[in-house]
């Protein structure tokens, strides 16, 4: 699986903690957030849901780890656009669970709040739950059939109450693309995968991002 992970500037130090806790689970893992809490440039949770979503969006990627102090802000930023199902992640059951059952493709993460004693043991087992459980199988396994239909209505949803990913790039203030497609390694990131899409590379060229 491909997964990157998209810390916000109140979390970036523990993106060493996510990566040292994804290390040796075989995924492709694509760092492409903050690496140090306060850095300079710095990227806001308005900025990773827009990152979040655009990767997901061009099928950059398969997956996004992310969050902040409480994973609220993350959470609430990353739900606004089309396609992004993520679940606000605290145990290894509640990753089981958001795995099996929801079967998202985006988790948010309280990176401050209560990351005490042990947090980095935490996250490991929150990978592995994660990870390991098949995503949409289903819990209990009698509800897997109503379950599925869900996740399937659930997208159809997200597709009928949004409008287009390039339409919504052309109508975002400029400083919320400006600044995330100008973090280091972004624009390389996306820009081959957006090359297919004519309409969100106009969009993102029309805000000024040169691909």
């Amino acid at each position: 699986m491909r997964i990157a992970v998209i810390n916000e500037t109140s979390a970036g130090d523990k993106n060493a903690h996510i990566l040292s806790a994804l290390d040796g689970l075989g995924h492709d893992i694509i760092n492409a957030g903050m690496r140090q809490k306060g850095g300079k440039p710095e990227l806001q949770y308005t900025h990773t849901g827009f990152l979040t979503a655009l990767l997901l969006n061009i099928d950059r990627v398969d997956f996004v780890i992310g969050g902040c102090g409480t994973g609220q802000g993350y959470l609430n930023s990353v739900m606004q656009y089309p396609g992004v199902f993520c679940g606000h992640i605290l145990t290894p059951l509640d990753a089981m669970l958001f795995a099996r059952i929801n079967g998202g493709n985006c988790i948010s993460l309280a990176l401050n709040q209560g990351y005490g004693w042990a947090a980095d043991v935490n996250l490991r087992f929150i990978f592995e739950r994660l990870f390991v459980s098949p995503f949409g199988a289903g819990f209990p396994p009698e509800r897997a059939e109503p379950q599925k239909r869900s996740r399937e209505a659930l997208i159809e949803v997200s597709r009928a109450t949004h409008r287009s990913f390039s339409e919504i790039v052309t109508r975002l203030s400029n400083e919320i693309v400006q600044d995330a497609m100008s973090f280091p390694g972004v624009r390389d990131l996306v820009k081959e995968s957006v090359s297919s899409d004519a309409e969100l590379r106009a969009a993102l060229v029309k805000q000024g991002v040169s691909l």
